[in-house]
């Protein structure tokens, strides 16, 4: 049988994905069936239990496939990226309207009705979907109202097809972000997670973790030893790790070091990572 990567594929020695069956083994095999993401944000996690690693994170909106739901935790795979893992039972429900629409501010608040002074609810980040039933006015604020009567600043969404002209500069947006392990959103991301959350709003879905996207994502760029083939959009890499380039000399990344969504330079991040992981491992051109 063809070795398959467990985080892409869902499979486990007891329970497969139905898909799955003839090429890996498992007691049994599920077809699985659709759920969405109606928390703000959905931790996936390695095991199901509170205290197990993230993995990464989904966001409000997201389509997923759930294959076994036991002990409050569902075991799923993102229709989006095809991320496996295990995520809260209460963050998911059925699927329900549609998405009309994505939040395009970096960070939104949901409210209880069409009106900014009332009690906010919770917050939504930039790339979560929503399904808009219609809109309201109030002192010259226009709302999007949700089928649960809450209601988001219409502004800040943007119809679902709405697509970023560049996705450096919607990375350049979510400087100061916290840095998360694992994290996916406004509220908290990592490296791999910032480059894949950008290119999303820019209208590319690409893979989550850092190997996968410097095995999959456009092509070699040969940056010549001085690094003077590189350009805006680019991105490094080392082991377990990447960065954008923002022009030819400056790169942004969520990175442990100032431990949030920073800005720095090729040269000296190069220098200042170089004593523990090494020398970039490559750099591409989506």
């Amino acid at each position: 049988m063809t070795a398959r990567d467990s985080r892409l594929h869902a499979f486990r020695p007891d329970l497969a994905d139905a898909r799955l069956e003839g090429e890996v083994a498992a007691e049994r095999y599920v077809a699985g069936r659709p759920a969405r993401v109606s928390a703000p944000v959905a931790d996936m996690r390695k095991a199901p239990r509170p205290d197990a690693g993230l993995n990464t994170q989904l966001l409000h909106g997201d389509d997923v496939i759930v294959f076994e739901e036991a002990d409050g935790f569902a075991w799923v795979q993102a229709e989006r990226d095809g991320y496996v893992g295990y995520v809260a039972s209460g963050d998911l429900a059925p699927g329900g309207p549609a998405p009309t629409h994505v939040v395009m501010a970096t960070r939104t608040f949901l409210y209880p009705g069409p009106d900014m002074k009332f009690p906010r609810g919770a917050a939504l980040s930039l790339g979560s979907r929503v399904a808009v039933t219609g809109h309201a006015e109030t002192r010259g604020t226009t709302y999007a109202l949700l089928a649960s009567g809450e209601a988001l600043v219409a502004q800040h969404l943007a119809p679902l097809a709405t697509r970023a002209d560049d996705f450096v500069s919607v990375a350049e947006r979510l400087v100061d972000t916290p840095y998360l392990w694992g994290g996916f959103s406004a509220f908290g991301i990592d490296c791999s997670g910032l480059v894949q959350l950008s290119m999303r709003m820019a209208g590319r879905d690409v893979l989550r973790d850092s190997d996968m996207q410097e095995a999959s994502l456009g092509s070699p760029v040969d940056a010549g030893v001085d690094f003077s083939q590189l350009r805006r959009g680019d991105l490094v890499f080392w082991k377990g790790h990447v960065a954008i380039m923002t022009d030819a000399v400056n790169m942004i990344h969520a990175n442990g070091h100032t431990m949030t969504v920073a800005r720095e330079g090729l040269r000296d991040a190069i220098d200042r990572i170089g004593y523990l992981y090494g020398g970039p491992t490559g750099f591409r051109r989506p």
